[in-house]
């Protein structure tokens, strides 16, 4: 029998809530962050008005998709760059698959894309014979533990630095006591020789710009730059939701994304462009494509409610404030895109049936709301899409049957007054002991209910 997704997230989510070295890491890890995203935010002069025209501007983009993507196709195609539309991430494998046939490439250097983790496009290449190496240090890091990102702007946060310096150790024989700069210089040898070998470079995008045709990248290595410089041909994979209307609009989006993402006032790398190579140009690729990838997020923009869930920029703030990520970690979500902004699109994007358990993992504390900066709703999104699992009948028999019972019986004042606390604390007891968890302590119900004591204490002043 097959465990499924919801087993397997409960199953995971309480081994890792009581992984006390786990906790450690993250907590270490997310404390950094929290201290340089209150410097970072002290920067902006308004920074509720600047979030207030971030979410006005996505609205605008969101709900006007259709003309804003083909607005970007024509500027693109008119400088010499190819766009390839993909409905799905099979589709989109392909198409990179026959790019790479015809230019009989057979190795591949990558900067840091979700969008590629989305697709699995590293497993795809490697099962093809060819090399496709991650130049994000990060990424490269995970790719050699094969492991999928952990955070989505730190992909190795769960490892502590001995735990890198042992993996160096064992890979490239750099000592145990390495520092942190010498595992990067490491890191830096190896990879450098690979942008001048690799056939093709293959980068994500943070936004794509309408006016202009141009794909922004926004990094702090500079591993992007030279992904998308040295070969002779670069690929971009980018969701369909990364449009902006204008190049004006990155004045707002890029300090935003920086401050929220890792609490910097401007990442050191920031980079546009908008085609291949041109003939006055000195460096770049000989061809450029431009993956526009759909995969599921047309069923969030289909839904009128949540689509707001296509705002979010993949800053990754509402994951280092969500009480729930920081005890569950990443990997336990199963997913590309963690967190609370994961709870939210995972559903939509690969399947409410299988990812509705995700919607739950949530406090509602609000605190994910309150930290985006686009100002998506998002305990409000997760609530949302409760109730469609709810109206699309996915709830196990047991659950259903629960309901009915509890409901049947909270109507019913009598019914639950025959009984007194003991009996209550023992039924408790014997039926959710093991699904309130064994490391919680079940609560103990009154002798007397409140509407017993109430009708009692009315009586007596009777």
């Amino acid at each position: 029998m097959s465990v499924s997704s919801a087993d397997k997230f409960l199953k995971e989510s309480a081994t890792k809530s009581f992984d006390s070295k786990h906790r450690d890491i993250i907590n270490y890890n997310i404390d950094k962050y929290t201290l340089a995203f209150e410097k970072g935010k002290s920067k902006f002069v308004d920074l509720e008005n600047s979030r207030l025209e971030a979410n006005l501007t996505k609205w605008r983009a969101i709900e006007n998709l259709d003309k804003y993507l083909l607005e970007f196709e024509s500027k693109f195609i008119a400088r010499g760059g190819k766009v390839i539309w993909a409905n799905d991430a099979a589709e989109a494998r392909q198409e990179i698959w026959k790019i790479m046939e015809r230019n009989n490439a057979k190795s591949v250097i990558k900067s840091k894309s979700m969008a590629t983790e989305e697709i699995e496009l590293n497993h795809f290449l490697e099962n093809k014979g060819i090399e496709a190496l991650e130049s994000d240090l990060g990424e490269f890091i995970i790719q050699l533990l094969d492991q999928k990102p952990y955070h989505i702007v730190t992909p190795a946060m769960h490892l502590s630095l001995a735990d890198i310096a042992q993996l160096f150790n064992e890979r490239f024989g750099t000592p145990l006591e390495a520092t942190a700069e010498e595992l990067t210089m490491k890191a830096r040898e190896l990879l450098r020789e690979k942008y001048k070998t690799a056939d093709i470079g293959i980068s994500g995008a943070n936004f794509l710009i309408a006016d202009t045709g141009s794909i922004a990248i926004t990094e702090n290595e500079g591993n992007a730059r030279l992904t998308t410089a040295f070969p002779k041909i670069h690929i971009a994979v980018v969701g369909i939701e990364k449009i902006l209307p204008s190049i004006n609009d990155l004045d707002l989006f890029w300090p935003l994304l920086a401050t929220h993402g890792t609490g910097q006032n401007l990442t050191v790398y920031n980079t546009l462009l908008s085609g291949p190579r041109q003939a006055y140009e000195s460096d770049g690729p000989e061809e450029m494509y431009v993956v526009l990838l759909d995969n599921g997020r047309t069923n969030l923009l289909a839904q009128k409610e949540q689509r707001q869930g296509l705002y979010c920029i993949r800053c990754g703030a509402c994951l280092n404030v969500c009480p729930i990520y920081q005890n569950i970690g990443g990997h336990t979500y199963e997913t590309t895109y963690q967190g609370p902004i994961g709870s939210l699109i995972s559903p939509h994007l690969s399947g409410m049936k299988e990812f509705k358990h995700l919607s739950y993992a949530s406090s509602l504390c609000g605190k994910c709301t309150e930290v985006c900066p686009v100002g998506i709703d998002i305990q409000r999104m997760l609530l949302l899409n409760r109730r469609d699992a709810v109206a699309e009948d996915l709830a196990p028999s047991i659950e259903k049957k629960a309901w009915k019972g509890f409901t049947y019986l909270i109507q019913r004042r009598k019914l639950i007054d025959l009984f007194g606390g003991k009996i209550k604390n023992f039924f408790l007891g014997k039926f959710f002991k093991k699904t309130w968890g064994s490391n919680r302590q079940l609560p103990k119900l009154a002798d007397k209910s409140f509407s017993k004591q109430w009708k009692e204490q009315q009586k007596n002043k009777d």
